[in-house]
């Protein structure tokens, strides 16, 4: 493979592309910063995760605010647990959303 003789002189000093490939995070690192990305994408998932941030929620309210069927509320609270943003804390009969320390690094500010 032909580069350009900069790049190619630089990626000497790093060690080739092993080198290159040994300083940025595992494969599983990456992976979760993807999921974590894949569940922030969603506006309704952003929406509910800052809505956990206000108050922690049980689903009947999250829906009320969100005016969302049951189903598809389901499927984008699971995303959020799923990838550590918000966890479920049952309380009786109640579910809870409580957000994460994670989710924590994602409020949008009004």
């Amino acid at each position: 493979m032909i580069i350009p003789e900069p790049i190619e002189n630089e990626v000497k000093l790093l060690g080739g592309t092993e080198g290159i490939a040994l300083r940025i995070a595992d494969d599983d690192k990456i992976a979760r910063q993807s999921g974590i990305h894949h569940a922030l994408s969603s506006s309704i998932r952003l929406k509910i995760l800052n809505l956990v941030l206000v108050q922690p929620l049980c689903v009947c309210l999250i829906k009320d605010i969100t005016n969302m069927p049951d189903s598809k509320l389901s499927y984008h609270l699971s995303i959020l647990v799923d990838n550590g943003l918000i966890r479920r804390e049952k309380s009786g009969n109640w579910i809870i959303y409580h957000p994460t320390e994670e989710g924590r690094k994602y409020k949008v500010e009004p």
